[in-house]
């Protein structure tokens, strides 16, 4: 009978995306649990507590040296990114705007407390008093965090629930946590920017949910997977605003001073570097030389990944020139080949491309990271400038660069295999038909989840406010 009933209809065509029940339990249950463990273990740092008062006297400090004043203007530039420039980005598509940004604000907000309380346990547990204490930094490496679920959205955009998309972000900080612990304490890597712990990390997360979740019918939706004049100039607010805030970015958490200073001005070069490679292969491409937004929404960011690991190193501004002229060129195929060749080929159905603007610049970044630690020298860095750029100190005191080159490397791998492995087994437990996502020919749609004002208003009378909600009100009457 079940066999019969699926050649008639479709057993995808079955799926319910009544989210009624599933996704308020979701939000409540784990918002109050943030709320019990954030009471049982969060405490505020010593720069934020009120006693930095008594503080300032008896260590003869003033309040231009607590870390706030320092880290707070670029934690705005990464908070932005978070929830302007990587939402943004994803309203590409024609009817799916609502849900990019939405449910990146959803899973961003979700994601950030998670991250306070995984990375707090992993970095800043302290185990005399049992409790974890956060300030301005804990805030820029908690937005760090959410990014790497939010690049696996980029993969499964308009293809999963927002009830997913909680357990895709419950699982990313988690394995986030976990894998930037091993590379950054154990293996005691300089990743400044992220292109290991975040973009390498992410993009390969994504990809390995979507290549479990394959929607063999996803055709069904064809006419949906595009977008219009209007959804690209969105996402190209969104590219803009990530291509500005990007030094910020890669810089937030590097050496204060000169360190700091050489981050944002090595992503900022290979930025722009990056951008005339895009135009220039995408040109290259197309007949009669016209350029394909997809490219310039995207590729033109690749630069900034590629920097996320040898921006805060002495790579010098023709480096990272290079960097960016070879990334923008690498991108711009990726979306012009390897996303073709990838879904045909191994299944893979990548909405964003996030293969070529997170997975494939974070790997590449983290090895021209590798190279030139291997190749560092006292006469390039100094003595004083090598301990302190790779934090040669305590039981590193010995390390060499050759030897922190071979542990860059390293961490590349740990970051894929987190990535691979943890998404693949995520994307099985997503596969379980209760979670109230679309049916094939239902993706890329924010109807079946959001409340959507008419497609063509009517002219109110003049003093009339005719808002969303008075509209709801008469489609329900």
């Amino acid at each position: 009978e079940c066999a019969w009933l699926c050649d008639l209809w479709p057993c995808d065509r079955l799926k319910n995306t009544n989210v009624r029940v599933s996704l308020p339990a979701v939000c409540f249950v784990w918002q109050i649990a943030m709320i019990v463990l954030f009471g049982v273990f969060v405490r505020y740092d010593k720069e934020s507590d009120a006693h930095w008062v008594e503080l300032k006297k008896t260590e003869n400090l003033t309040d231009l040296d607590n870390e706030f004043y320092f880290r707070y203007p670029s934690f705005q530039d990464v908070h932005v990114m978070i929830f302007v420039g990587f939402g943004f980005l994803m309203t590409f598509l024609k009817r799916y705007s609502f849900s990019a940004v939405g449910f990146n604000f959803l899973i961003a907000a979700f994601g950030l407390q998670w991250a306070l309380l995984m990375q707090g346990w992993f970095h800043h547990f302290d185990y005399s008093t049992g409790k974890i204490y956060i300030g301005i930094e804990s805030m820029i490496n908690a937005d760090f965090c959410c990014a790497g679920s939010l690049i696996a959205y980029g993969a499964i955009l308009g293809k999963v629930s927002p009830v997913q998309l909680m357990v895709v972000t419950l699982f990313g900080v988690t394995l986030f946590a976990v894998e930037e612990f091993i590379i950054l304490d154990l293996f005691h890597c300089r990743d400044a920017g992220g292109a290991m712990v975040i973009h390498c990390f992410g993009g390969y997360y994504g990809l390995a949910i979507s290549w479990v979740l394959y929607r063999p019918n996803l055709h069904r939706s064809k006419r949906l997977n595009g977008s219009v004049y209007q959804s690209d100039l969105f996402a190209m607010i969104g590219t803009l605003f990530l291509w500005m805030f990007w030094p910020s970015f890669n810089s937030a958490i590097a050496n204060h001073g000169e360190g700091q200073h050489r981050t944002a001005m090595n992503t900022y070069i290979a930025l722009a570097s990056s951008v005339l490679t895009t135009v220039a292969i995408s040109s290259m491409s197309k007949k009669g030389g016209k350029l394909d937004m997809v490219h310039i929404q995207n590729a033109t960011l690749a630069g900034g990944v590629a920097m996320g690991t040898a921006a805060e190193l002495m790579i010098t501004p023709y480096g990272s020139l290079i960097v960016g002229f070879c990334i923008g060129i690498i991108s711009t195929f990726g979306y012009l080949y390897i996303t073709p060749f990838l879904e045909e080929r191994f299944k893979l159905q990548d909405t964003c491309g996030i293969h070529n603007l997170h997975a494939v610049p974070g790997m590449l970044g983290g090895f021209t990271g590798a190279i030139v630690a291997a190749t560092a020298s006292e006469s390039v860095y100094s003595k004083e400038g090598l301990i302190a750029t790779f934090d040669f100190t305590g039981k590193f005191e010995n390390r060499s660069p050759g030897t922190q080159g071979g542990f860059q490397a390293a961490g590349v791998c740990v970051a894929m295999a987190f990535g691979l492995v943890g998404g693949a087994i995520v994307g099985f437990i997503l596969k379980f038909p209760i979670w109230g996502d679309a049916a094939d020919d239902n993706c890329f749609d924010d109807e079946a989840y959001w409340e959507l004002p008419e497609e063509e208003e009517t002219i109110p009378p003049v003093l009339e406010y005719n808002n969303h909600m008075t509209q709801q009100k008469h489609r329900e009457t």
